[in-house]
């Protein structure tokens, strides 16, 4: 398991403080403006309409709010939330017995839609279209498929992984958005406000500091700001400002733009093993001694978008920002290196 404070699996103390830090209206919710205006927009038609809203398909890197967000639209749509997630619909009797104990405009979320089971998929394409589906009974030439009418409700599923979802099943969702990585001015909004709910001292310059070495995403600025909290509290005068959050994120290996023990092994590995890639994604995951997924889903997405790692089609390449950042000579690549590719 890997020791990074920037875990995109957090611990059940570090969920129940996150629950406590989450906003609980659009409102109060800070960034993704595009975002928030589009489904407020979708949730204000629906309550108009007494009907419940379209199914919305939240996609994005992990800590983004796509959990927060599916909160906000029950309490929008003052309806009840059911909360789930694709691992544990495997099968369609499993995805049965969910939707039918539904209630009328109850909000269904389903996290990590993308790794729902086919059979189970299947079930979810006739129960988000036409609000009803059919349980088989019995096996072989005697089965009998009865349908079964179900409560009209909204699903919001949530996603790393919006390209594995099949067509018929991304299809389905009246309303999809995508969250990006936020600016620094917004996490700066929400350190302050995560800070007066923890009842931590934070001075402007330490709120800056945080902001700007938490790869973009709340999650890890909340995270992040606990560590620090912890730190001022035991070697200072429990003030977080520039100098002690420095100080902790140095301890807790974050450097100054963001880069943990991960990234940098990532990019150490790219670089000092491999002459700077290209390097096949499953290569790369055993050198670094991560899975594929932890490499593709959590570290690449922030390192492309610091322009550190190129997706080509041979594999990753270390972009020339990764070797200066690591204090190591460029090396003269060709440019067809470079190419964009998956």
């Amino acid at each position: 398991m890997s020791d990074r404070v920037t875990d995109a699996t957090p611990d059940p103390t570090d969920a129940a403080v996150e629950g406590a830090l989450r906003p609980t209206s659009l409102q109060e919710f800070v960034g993704q403006d595009r975002v928030k205006s589009q489904l407020g927009l979708v949730l204000e038609a629906a309550r108009r309409r007494g009907r419940a809203a379209d199914h919305v398909l939240l996609s994005g890197p992990p800590g983004l709010g796509k959990t927060t967000l599916a909160v906000i639209i029950a309490a929008e749509l003052q309806a009840p939330l059911r909360i789930t997630s694709g691992p544990a619909l495997q099968h369609a009797g499993d995805v049965a017995a969910v939707l039918a104990s539904l209630q009328p405009g109850e909000v269904l979320f389903l996290d990590e839609i993308h790794r729902t089971a086919r059979a189970a998929e299947e079930m979810l394409y006739l129960a988000m279209e036409d609000f009803r589906v059919d349980v088989v009974v019995g096996k072989g030439p005697g089965a009998t498929a009865i349908p079964l009418e179900i409560a009209p409700f909204t699903l919001v599923g949530a996603t790393t992984r919006a390209g594995l979802l099949p067509s018929p099943l991304r299809d389905r969702f009246g309303f999809t958005a995508h969250l990006d990585f936020y600016d620094p001015a917004d996490l700066e909004i929400i350190l302050r406000r995560s800070a007066a709910l923890l009842d931590v001292p934070l001075h402007e310059d330490g709120a800056v500091e945080i902001a700007r070495r938490c790869r973009g995403t709340p999650r890890i600025a909340n995270r992040l700001l606990r560590r620090v909290r912890d730190f001022a509290q035991v070697h200072g005068t429990g003030v977080v400002d520039h100098a002690t959050a420095n100080l902790a994120l140095e301890l807790y290996e974050v450097d100054e733009l963001g880069l943990d023990r991960i990234d940098r092994a990532v990019l150490e590995v790219l670089i000092n093993r491999f002459g700077g890639g290209p390097v096949g994604l499953s290569t790369l995951a055993v050198a670094v001694g991560e899975e594929p997924e932890t490499i593709e889903t959590v570290a690449e997405p922030f390192l492309v978008r610091l322009g550190m790692i190129v997706r080509t089609p041979r594999g990753r390449v270390a972009a020339p920002m990764a070797w200066s950042h690591l204090g190591a000579s460029t090396p003269l690549l060709p440019q067809s290196e470079f190419d964009l590719g998956t």
